[in-house]
């Protein structure tokens, strides 16, 4: 993957997430076939709300995201906000819920990278350009969707 093809990538994301935020929900619940949610945190330094559009794949009652940031060695700072104040905010389409967040143990990850590479196969090609082990995150709803 280029820089140019990295920026315009962000870029086109940048875009998605304020449409999916702007829009209460309406649009952007979808990229293309991809589902997205939007996970809210806290910044661990600052304490404010910080909100990243992100593909997820559904897991009984949890959602399920990937700390992968294009496969950079460097971690995502939602990822980091998450582990340091685990209780999060989700929002999928219109419907918006606290969740607690945490980091998938090794068992379950292995069961759900198949499942995550099978809606962004790219995830494997991350996997490959760093080297730290690409977490996968699991949120679970602590009270039910409104």
């Amino acid at each position: 993957m280029t820089t140019f093809d990295r920026l315009l990538g962000l870029r086109v994301l940048g875009v998605h997430q304020f449409i999916y935020e702007r829009t209460g929900g309406r649009i952007g619940r979808r990229l293309g076939k991809a589902p997205m949610l939007l996970l809210e945190t806290r910044g661990r330094r600052t304490g404010r709300p910080r909100t990243v559009a992100l593909l997820y794949h559904r897991d009984r009652d949890n959602y399920v995201v990937v700390g992968s940031k294009g496969g950079s060695d460097v971690p995502p700072a939602w990822l980091l906000n998450l582990q340091a104040t685990p209780e999060v905010g989700v929002q999928v389409g219109t419907q918006r819920f606290p969740a607690h967040a945490r980091v998938a143990n090794a068992d379950e990850r292995r069961r759900l990278w198949v499942e995550l590479t099978k809606l962004w196969p790219n995830y494997d090609r991350y996997q490959t350009q760093t080297a730290r082990q690409i977490p996968v995150v699991i949120l679970a709803p602590t009270q039910a969707a409104v």
